[in-house]
């Protein structure tokens, strides 16, 4: 039958069941998204004969002569249609990858339907931006502007890649055209949540038509490692292998397919014919630890796999302090204690874990895939399977979403055994429901805080309790636990401090890197406290915080006052900006809340004008701090180049990946700032091991303030080269008496360098011999970033329903390269909090089984749920960073949840401690705080 698609016809050949999403993509039409393959998330919208649907729910074979159009088809990035012209000049995304769905669905949208947006978008899911940019895209707003040559910095400058987003041509992991006969890989995965393989038969699936090859623990490499990626590999255990006889947790990979196709891959699967023994599982950390419980990791040790206490399953530990804490609480004059509990949440980057792999014309290893650290996964592949790192390339394209969870290894090992099994491009792609069920989550955690204060407000002792669930292996069960308790510990004085924190291993899935890196979750409960304290003395929350968080001079203690650590004071300052930031705004009238779903909200009750304690609603206010240093710990590593080229442009080799982090932005105005130029004539090779040196990746933040530091280190050096070949080309005109005793005046221009009244442009420069400069850095030392969240909430008291009336949150992130991406990276972080605070949770079953599987079972936040934030900046410059730039991708995301629910306590008179705060956990909450309050369970 034949299609017309984006004005072309097409022939095509269903296949029994396909969608239209699957066969867009196989006739190379990648404006189209996988997203889900549910209906749920709007990522494949496309119109079909004028109307919006989701792809890949849409039945191929029902489409005989329809008419189709994609993002590529309503316009081009020279002739944009209206609305992908609104979205380029909002800018209405961040990674990208859910913008030519919603471009789609908003062309399509009439007057009454923009103004019903909340209800008419409910198909469509972003999970970076916090819809802000979204809505200023479909009301016209421009937030973006063009920067003059050399002052780049400080200007809201558009992404390199904005025209190609929004028109679907931006080119994302999968989004290649098969020019080689491809192979798909489907995995078979445990059914028990611990068990041993005893026997495995593989024949009836490598009888099967269409399968190359059975991949089982036979083919092990036999290397341990960790999937979690660091600097240096010894930072996590090696307690992985690429199959192993024993099964960790439901989901964990037993055997894999590799054929011609996902259905035959998946066919075969079923044809596995697996005896198991299984084995005693244990899924609570507490029984975990307890003498006789099953242990995950018997057969190694601490010292070669870098495990604690195998024989308790305990991956890390810190037990450790300064002071007698037990005395100094006695002898407090208020004391706080409670315990908060977190639970697991899932990243739901839209563009899901995926890689490709071939060999190229040398034989050399080339993977193509979806990661935030493309040099540590050649490095730790290189490792495990014995090859030369020169002969490994990696290559990751813009990548759909990552906020940590591609900093792991999860897809690349399996296809580099797939690759050199069979010597042909093999391609694994996550599904939306292994997302859900294999992927690591964010550490669930319990906290126990204890704090002390003096009469004045002074803390006296401070005690955090924490114990963490890792799941089966321990990939970033090290470093999360140990990043939990540093700087939301470090971040207040205090003479008598005691930290106990341990990582533990469960039969659950297991938990990984995510934005934030533990910090949201002790700082959750540190911050609770804090406000329960502040409550124990009459003083306001503010001033509490005021009295008692440290500052430039103080020592960052966390349980040695005698650690050495390269956070440093030098830089700057701005919490004490932030504090006063916020506090005015939540003393300001209330902003405009929008209409949304659910019972109706009393304007004069949330005023504040309407006599308090009446009605449904219940109104209160919150307020929460973080600390988090610029860099990651341990070392973090940017090799960066750039190069001269003849027509006046100039092309920059860096490592780091773009996943709607904003890097390369910043990257092009610190070098076009530094060259004298435009952004727009800064070419950009990224995110590919032949592109430069090296890379530690993208990840703490460190795109900008390590990698960008690098870069504009590199152009200054290229600035030097230049001017200095130009005076030698100008000397060589004329005579030197002509130039003057002192010179003349020198200035690189977007032409070339000015010397005096004449100019030397490009191609005379380059005819001297090319023009390539370097720049390195290597992370340290660090400073310290800031945030300080506010939150005004309404609580329906008859639903539990919590509704966010106001979030402000003020950042000091120092010189503000780019101030609509970082308020954009702000307002993503506190949706992103705001969503595990309130409504996400990855739900385990008794037997670790996981009941959260789709995105209509896992709700991230829709636009009509999230309220906009307000953006405040302190007026810092940092001397560590490029420009007085600090990091601030991760940092809006910890003091979130803890103002939200601080602000829950006002309202209620009930403390809140598990989140997330979801309605049934709240209306708990609110039957406590009711006279006749009986028994109704935890909250």
């Amino acid at each position: 039958m034949q299609l017309t698609v984006d004005g072309h016809t097409l022939d095509v050949a269903p296949q029994p069941g396909q969608v239209l999403r699957t066969l867009l993509r196989e006739h190379g039409v990648t404006a189209v998204k996988k997203g889900c393959d549910a209906g749920d998330c709007g990522a494949c919208t496309v119109l079909l004969d004028g109307v919006p649907v989701h792809a890949c729910i849409t039945p191929a074979h029902r489409l005989a002569d329809a008419t189709v159009t994609t993002a590529a088809g309503l316009g081009t990035a020279e002739h944009p249609h209206p609305v992908q012209r609104a979205f380029a000049e909002a800018p209405g995304f961040q990674c990208g990858f859910c913008t030519a769905g919603y471009v789609v669905t908003a062309a399509a949208l009439d007057d009454d339907q923009l103004a019903d947006r909340h209800r008419a978008l409910k198909g469509n899911i972003c999970r970076c931006t916090g819809y802000r940019a979204i809505e200023d895209a479909l009301d016209g707003v421009r937030n973006t502007a063009c920067a003059s040559a050399g002052d780049a910095v400080g200007t809201s400058v558009a992404a390199p890649a904005a025209w190609r987003i929004v028109t679907g041509a931006e080119e994302y992991t999968l989004d290649v055209r098969r020019t080689e006969a491809l192979l798909h890989l489907a995995v078979l995965g445990s059914p028990h949540p611990h068990a041993r393989i005893t026997a495995i038969d593989t024949s009836a699936a490598e009888a099967l038509p269409g399968v190359h090859a059975v991949l089982t623990h036979r083919d092990d490499p036999g290397v341990l490692f960790s999937t979690g990626r660091h600097e240096s590999r010894l930072d996590d255990p090696d307690d992985t292998r690429v199959f192993d006889t024993v099964l960790r947790f439901r989901g964990q990979r037993v055997a894999a397919v590799v054929a011609e196709s996902v259905r035959t891959a998946e066919q075969a699967c079923a044809l596995l014919r697996v005896a198991y023994e299984v084995l005693p599982s244990v899924h609570d950390v507490d029984a975990a630890r307890r003498p006789g419980a099953p242990l995950l990791h018997a057969d190694k040790t601490t010292a070669e796999h870098r495990i604690a206490e195998p024989d308790r399953n305990v991956v890390a530990a810190l037990h450790g302090g300064t002071g007698d804490l037990e005395a100094a609480l006695a002898a407090s004059a208020a004391t706080v204690d409670g315990t908060w509990s977190t639970g697991r949440v899932s990243h739901a980057a839209l563009e899901t874990h995926a890689t490709r792999g071939s060999l190229d014309r040398d034989g050399r290893l080339v993977l193509r895939t979806a990661t935030q650290v493309p040099f540590l996964v050649r490095d730790e592949i290189a490792h495990v399977f014995g090859l030369d790192p020169a002969r490994v390339r990696v290559v990751a394209k813009r990548v759909g979403g990552g906020f940590g969870g591609k900093q792991e290894m999860l897809t690349e090992d399996l296809v580099t055994l797939a690759v050199l099994r069979t010597g042909r491009t093999v391609q694994y792609e996550f599904s939306r429901r292994d997302e859900f069920t294999i992927a690591p989550t964010r550490h669930p955690m319990r906290v126990r805080v204890r704090l002390g204060a003096d009469r004045s407000g002074r803390l006296t002792a401070m005690h955090v309790d924490q114990v963490m669930d890792t799941g089966a292996y321990g990939n970033h069960g090290v470093g999360v636990m140990f990043h939990s308790v540093s700087e939301s510990v470090a971040v207040y004085r205090c003479p008598v401090k005691r930290v106990d924190a341990e990582s533990v291993y469960t039969n659950n899935l297991p938990s990984g890197a995510f934005r934030g890196y533990g910090l949201g979750q002790v700082v959750f409960a540190i911050e609770s406290a804090m406000d329960e304290l502040a409550r124990e003395l009459d003083l306001d929350p503010f001033e509490l915080r005021r009295r008692n968080v440290v500052v430039p001079g103080d020592p960052l203690v966390v349980t040695d006052p005698d650690e050495e650590d390269d956070l440093r004071w030098e830089g700057s300052y701005g919490l004490d900006q932030c504090l006063d930031l916020v506090e005015d705004a939540l003393r300001a009238p209330l902003p405009e809340v929008p209409a949304m779903d659910g019972p109706p909200l009393d304007r004069a009750a949330a005023d504040g004008t309407a006599p308090a304690g009446t009605g449904d609603w219940a109104f209160g206010t919150g307020v929460a701090l973080a600390a988090i240093a610029t860099m990651p710990p341990r070392g973090h590593h940017a090799h960066a180049s750039v190069e001269a080229t003849a027509d006046g442009r100039y092309r920059i080799g860096v490592g780091t990946a773009e996943f709607g982090n904003g890097t390369t932005t910043v990257h092009t105005q610190l070098v076009a700032t530094a060259l004298g130029t435009t952004p727009d004539r800064v070419d950009v090779h990224q995110s590919d091991t032949d592109a430069a040196r090296y890379d530690t990746g993208a990840f703490g933040s460190a795109g900008v303030v390590v990698a960008g530091k690098a870069l504009y280190a590199a152009a200054l050096d290229l600035h030097e080269q230049m001017t200095a070949r130009a005076l030698t080309i100008v000397a060589a005109r004329t005579s030197r008496a002509a130039v003057g005793p002192l010179g003349p005046a020198v200035a690189v221009l977007p032409d070339g360098v000015r010397v005096g009244d004449q100019v030397v442009g490009h191609a005379e420069l380059l005819a001297e011999g090319p023009l390539v400069a370097h720049g390195s850095h290597d992370g340290t030392p660090r400073s310290l970033a800031f945030t300080v969240h506010g939150a005004r909430v309404a609580v329906h008291r008859p639903t539990g329903e919590v509704r966010v009336l106001h979030s402000a949150q003020a950042v000091d992130a120092g010189t503000v390269l780019n101030p609509e991406q970082l308020r954009g990276q702000v307002e993503g972080g506190a949706a992103q909090a705001i969503g595990s605070t309130l409504y996400e949770e990855v739900v385990l079953d008794d037997e670790g089984r996981v009941t959260t599987d789709a995105f209509r079972s896992y709700r991230v936040p829709k636009i009509s749920d999230v309220p906009r934030t307000e953006v405040l900046f302190a007026a810092t410059h940092d001397p560590l960073g490029p420009l007085g730039a600090k990091s601030m991708s991760e940092a809006p995301y910890n003091p979130v949840a803890p103002a939200v629910a601080n602000a829950v306590r006002d309202a209620l008179g009930v403390r809140p401690y598990r989140l997330p705060m979801t309605r049934d956990r709240v209306w708990r909450l609110v039957q406590q705080a009711s006279p006749d309050a009986t028994d109704v369970g935890g909250a």
